[in-house]
């Protein structure tokens, strides 16, 4: 299929500016990319989601060199990798917002399942999350990590950082971003409480029929 990238280029500025309006994204914080036909496009450093202009959208090649648009956003190397662990991904995003944050920065968080199935659409959007430990912004050692995973996620949390979602367009992604973010103050809110969570069977009847993330 062939994705068109001015397309691709527009419908990211209208979703981001869409997350920064919401308040998924405050200040600078946050970046996106796409995979176009022959290379990514990628938010730029330093912008605010909420004032992407389309033709200022940094594009890389397949190597990951920078070839147009202004300078690529510094988490680049955590956008590589999901794409390089995960070949279905055609979308990855990543936000500062506050309650899946929140989440990343508790002590007693399973760093291999950290969120419970209390909702089918966590389930369905989002599937397994997992924490990665932190290191700087911007430190290649973000996309080394992430791909000790395997693929075996599609939403992580950076720990202290934020959660970083991969999708198979841009609508998915986003999507899925916003959904961890809603299900993340739900535990948030619901820690110390007794909880009642979806079956193992609930959760397999769910994967059946919607599929793995």
């Amino acid at each position: 299929m062939t994705i068109n990238e001015q397309q691709t280029r527009e419908e990211m500025a209208r979703l981001c500016a869409s997350l920064f309006e919401r308040g998924f994204s405050v200040g600078t914080a946050g970046n996106v990319s796409a995979r176009v036909e022959d290379g990514l496009l990628m938010t730029p450093t330093n912008s605010r989601l909420g004032d992407i202009e389309p033709d200022r959208i940094a594009k890389l090649d397949l190597e990951g060199q920078h070839v147009s648009g202004d300078p690529p956003s510094k988490e680049v190397f955590l956008h590589q990798a999901l794409y390089e662990s995960r070949p279905q991904t055609g979308a990855v995003v990543h936000l500062h917002s506050t309650w899946s944050t929140a989440l990343s920065c508790l002590a007693d968080l399973d760093d291999e399942d950290c969120i419970p199935p209390i909702t089918p659409y966590v389930v369905m959007r989002v599937g397994t999350v997992k924490r990665v430990p932190y290191v700087k912004p911007g430190d290649p050692k973000s996309g080394d990590l992430i791909r000790t995973l395997g693929g075996s996620a599609a939403g992580i949390l950076l720990a202290n950082h934020g959660p970083v979602v991969a999708g198979k367009d841009l609508f998915s992604a986003v999507a899925a971003a916003e959904e961890l973010e809603e299900t993340a103050k739900l535990v948030v809110a619901l820690r110390g409480i007794s909880v009642k969570t979806l079956s193992d069977d609930d959760v397999v009847d769910l994967r059946k029929t919607f599929g793995e993330m």
